[in-house]
């Protein structure tokens, strides 16, 4: 049907209506002819009158009238013998907007579509360069978030994972050591510019190698979030940053006074369990480390890791919620403690290790002993993809670089004797070559030649055929599928429904 008023047509099914002049409405149906209907001047909104056509009989309904008196409704007869003696209820600008909605809701759901595909690509694709990525490099990030002299053992668990990660392998440059207080200086140390972890002294963890990055009051929440996310104002130099990259393993261990998801800074502010989940994430999302082992010893250590949701995470803490962290022994000449419980059985462990063993993250976590910790180790794995019997603990607390031999100890020297060898060809050979040139020519010189005189379709299909050569996972295959599907669906969307 077509409605036209004052210049403007409509049309819906097979009958035609056309407003003339005068007030004066014409019908037309499929090849039977024009009717005509006047317009009563006495009902306002109204259309009514009888119509006649080519054909007798005659009936009358009402219908919507979708002109510009949207809404109002109005009685037409006409006369058709064939068809069904009424016309449509529906308005037809209702119909055009209703089938608009239509294309509109199948559009949007196809560009959801879309964006779940795209989505779904990225974090496909994310996670195969995760697995991909290659073990590059160790840093360590070690913290001692106590000050005051009675907390002289925090400051030594401290020293003393620096003292064992350089022995076994992590080059000063990679470590940032975070030390609140200075305890080797202090007036009440007995044995000054000197710190120890054992009551026997014999081994001095304040030596002279020892390079403290953040220290005293530079030991805060917002510089430590800093130094784990990378941002830093252009002041701060390369020796304070922690400059890694997505192949890096870090090894993050932090030992002072904490709470149930929260742990002190020098007695003046907390770092909440959101707060490092938060900054974690953001070196995930910036590809700062490949692997990240948390290790935590203080009081309710477990809490610390609840809200950790990024992948390639690796905690253990020294006790679970509502459990205390003890100190293992006292120096009478010190007249403090000078190391906790859990990083004394650390400590313990790796003095039995060389840079070249072999241990695994799984004899470290069993060799933790609830009675002589007096309390309970916890170590969170659901984030970590890895099986721990197949990780070696170096690859967190050393730094085990791979040796490939070469024949030689300057690549110039080998491309030397390539070129000598080169050069005792014999003549026999060389003029044997000349006089079969096609000799010269390899299987990929022939297989481009070909190419270059084939037809373009064939060129392409050798292009398309190279293209899935290079692709060596089924995964990436998925991904390239979904890459191609886009352009496709975004076609689809402007295709009449």
């Amino acid at each position: 049907m077509r409605l036209k008023e004052w210049g403007r047509s409509l049309s819906v099914g097979s009958l035609t209506l056309v407003e003339g002049g005068a007030g004066v409405l014409r019908v037309a149906a499929d090849g039977d002819g024009w009717g005509s209907a006047n317009r009563s001047s006495a009902k306002v909104g109204k259309w009514w009158g009888g119509a006649s056509g080519n054909a007798g009989g005659g009936c009358s309904r009402d219908c919507d009238y979708g002109g510009n008196n949207k809404g109002s409704r109005f009685p037409l007869s006409f006369s058709h013998s064939t068809h069904p003696a009424f016309i449509t209820s529906s308005p037809p600008l209702t119909i055009l907007s209703k089938k608009m909605e239509k294309r509109m809701v199948a559009s949007s759901a196809i560009w959801i579509i879309i964006l779940l595909a795209v989505l779904v690509h990225q974090n496909n694709h994310q996670l195969v360069a995760a697995d991909s990525t290659m073990h590059t490099n160790n840093w360590a990030v070690l913290v001692c978030t106590s000050r005051f002299w009675f907390n002289y053992r925090h400051m030594a668990n401290t020293l003393s994972l620096y003292r064992t990660v350089k022995r076994l392998g992590i080059p000063d440059e990679r470590i940032i050591l975070m030390l609140a207080d200075d305890m080797a200086c202090n007036s009440r140390n007995k044995y000054p510019a000197q710190v120890f972890n054992n009551e026997n002294h014999r081994l001095n963890l304040y030596g002279d190698n020892v390079e403290v990055d953040y220290r005293g009051y530079e030991v805060t929440v917002e510089n430590f979030l800093r130094v784990l996310t990378g941002r830093h104002e252009n002041a701060v130099p390369r020796s304070k940053r922690l400059l890694s990259d997505e192949g890096s393993h870090i090894l993050l261990y932090m030992t002072g006074h904490g709470g149930d998801e929260f742990l002190k800074f020098q007695d003046s502010e907390e770092l909440q369990s959101h707060d490092l989940a938060d900054a974690v994430k953001q070196m995930k999302e910036k590809r700062r480390f490949k692997e990240l082992l948390i290790m935590v010893d203080t009081c309710q250590a477990a809490t610390l890791f609840n809200q950790l949701e990024s992948p390639g995470v690796l905690a253990i803490g020294s006790s679970l919620k509502g459990e205390n962290s003890y100190s293992h022994h006292l120096d009478s000449d010190v007249g403090v403690s000078v190391v906790d419980r859990f990083t004394y059985y650390t400590l313990a462990f790796f003095e039995r290790l060389n840079i070249y063993a072999n241990a695994s993250l799984t004899s470290l976590f069993n060799s933790y002993n609830p009675n002589s910790l007096m309390s309970t180790a916890y170590y969170r794995t659901d984030l970590y993809q890895r099986s721990l019997e197949e990780v070696p603990v170096t690859n967190f607390f050393g730094s085990v670089m791979e040796t490939i031999p070469t024949k030689s100890a300057y690549k110039a020297f080998s491309n030397k004797d390539v070129i000598s060898n080169e050069g005792r060809m014999s003549h026999h050979q060389a003029s044997s070559d000349m006089e079969n040139p096609a000799k010269l020519l390899t299987d990929t010189d022939l297989d481009h030649v070909s190419d270059l005189k084939g037809h373009p379709l064939h060129l392409l299909w050798k292009t398309w055929q190279n293209k899935l050569d290079s692709l060596a996972t089924v995964e990436n295959i998925v991904n390239h599928g979904l890459l191609l599907m886009l352009p496709l669906l975004a076609v689809a969307t402007w295709l009449p429904l």
